[in-house]
């Protein structure tokens, strides 16, 4: 029976794009699956009295050279984006909406592709719609969906049982109960799947 890997992540997070850039191929290896779970950073760590690495200048120096090189490592393209910090309420909206309707591949790879190799501000209504439209995604359909109460308190509520799931930032993994944080543990979602 094939495993299932819980994969929490906001499209703020450069570490969630480098960690979906090789999930996608390690579950294919492994014959496990990928159940997304959108959810919004900004609302864990205010739950989990978290703070972003960006506060703390130092950290967050050493942190952008180590996605550099982690990007290097899986050969992936990468840039830190102009527009961080950037709003991701209404594209983790649209991930709650993709998934509802089965398109949450496409929407992600529009998404972080967007965000962490193109530079894009995924914040901008212009530019937000623009992505969605090289997507294949009708904009129009997203922003009429994720302007109803279902969808914002879709992502309240997955916010939240994020949180309750023990997660405190992004990306968050879980595998058989089992939670692994940060792209640069995924040596031990790799050994979990094949326990």
């Amino acid at each position: 029976m094939s495993k299932t890997v819980d994969f929490y992540y906001d499209f703020i997070s450069p570490a969630s794009y480098l960690a979906w850039t090789q999930l996608i191929p390690l579950c294919e290896r492994e014959g496990a699956t990928i159940n997304y779970k959108p959810m919004l950073l900004g609302g864990v760590f205010k739950a989990t009295d978290n703070t972003s690495p960006i506060t703390n200048p130092a950290k967050w120096r050493w942190l952008q050279d180590d996605f550099s090189r982690f990007a290097k490592h899986y050969a992936v393209p990468y840039q830190l984006n102009p527009h961080f910090i950037f709003n991701t309420i209404q594209a983790m909206r649209g991930a709650i909406w993709a998934k509802s309707t089965n398109q949450i591949e496409v929407y992600n790879r529009a998404m972080f592709t967007a965000a962490w190799t193109e530079g894009k501000d995924l914040s901008d209504q212009n530019t937000f719609c623009e992505i969605l439209t090289l997507a294949d995604i009708d904009p129009d359909d997203l922003l009429h969906a994720t302007s109803q109460p279902e969808i914002k308190k879709a992502l309240i509520d997955a916010t939240q049982e994020a949180v309750e799931q023990g997660v405190f930032g992004a990306p968050t993994f879980i595998v058989d109960g089992e939670l692994f944080f940060g792209q640069d543990r995924l040596l031990w979602v790799e050994q979990a799947l094949q326990a």
